[in-house]
């Protein structure tokens, strides 16, 4: 070992990573593209889900997409503090979070707008869109109000 500082990477940061949309999810990310958070409901009981499948997780039912609120509730997160990736290192810090939509289903999602310290669990999130190639947008959250 030596006791050389780490060379600090000058390279421009990468863009975010984007999605490979294939047929089950491609109606979410081409949704999230347009600004709008799109679900997938069951036809035969109701369930609603997102992970984009091509059944209901509960009964395996047909799905079908329906527009969301884009309101949720953060259920947990952790801020990123190390991070050496190009695609990540500029946003440090950053915060992973769990936000379960006001329609059931639970995201994993960053948190953005805000402090990463300011965040909390229970605190009032609405989605917001950043579009990472030409057929997929994603969904960030950031407080509401």
């Amino acid at each position: 070992m030596t006791d050389r500082p780490p060379v600090a990477d000058e390279r421009p940061p990468k863009p975010r990573p984007a999605p490979a949309p294939d047929a089950d999810s491609a109606p979410y990310w081409t949704a999230a593209h347009e600004g709008r958070l799109v679900i997938q409901h069951c036809t035969s009981c109701g369930n609603r889900q997102l992970y984009p499948r091509d059944r209901c997780l509960v009964c395996r039912g047909p799905v079908e997409w329906v527009e969301a609120s884009g309101r949720g509730t953060v259920y947990s997160f952790t801020v990123i503090r190390q991070n050496y990736s190009r695609p990540f290192r500029d946003w440090i810090p950053y915060v992973v979070a769990l936000v379960d939509l006001e329609e059931g289903p639970r995201v994993m999602t960053n948190i953005v707008g805000c402090e990463p310290d300011l965040v909390r669990i229970g605190m009032a999130v609405r989605a917001r869109f950043e579009a990472v190639s030409d057929e997929a947008g994603i969904a960030l959250f950031s407080p509401e109000g």
